[in-house]
């Protein structure tokens, strides 16, 4: 069985940073892209950022361009996300997820159905 656990999220003021990271365990598999989704209280899960081992794409949600980075490493299914310049509405349970199929449609990258393996989340909450 494959395991992906979040560690790294915790209360931070506005403005501040903070960094998630993102490790696999369990039964070795291997996947083509990793991605960062949130879910703040009464609201749908939401696309953050994902990357593409292929090329090292990198895909971003409009909302946190030029504040969030993901890196990661391929070979361990490690991914990691650097949250800058964070806001109250930053203010979420962050969950990583790995995509086993290579799909050629950028938008599919954004899309919670596509991936296949899901962490349990880690809260990152952000006071003003």
């Amino acid at each position: 069985q494959v395991q992906l656990v979040e560690s790294g999220g915790g209360l931070v003021q506005a403005g501040g940073s903070l960094r998630l990271s993102c490790a696999a365990s369990g039964r070795t598999f291997s996947s083509v892209a990793m991605g960062w989704f949130r879910q703040a209280p009464g609201k749908e899960r939401e696309f953050v950022l994902a990357i593409r081992w292929n090329g090292g794409r990198t895909y971003y949600a409009d909302s946190v361009k030029g504040r969030f980075a993901i890196s990661g490493d391929n070979a361990k299914n490690t991914v990691s996300l650097q949250m800058n310049s964070l806001k109250p509405e930053d203010t979420a349970v962050y969950y990583c997820a790995a995509m086993r199929f290579l799909t050629p449609v950028p938008s599919a990258y954004a899309n919670p159905r596509a991936y296949h393996y899901w962490g349990q989340g880690t809260q990152v909450t952000v006071s003003s």
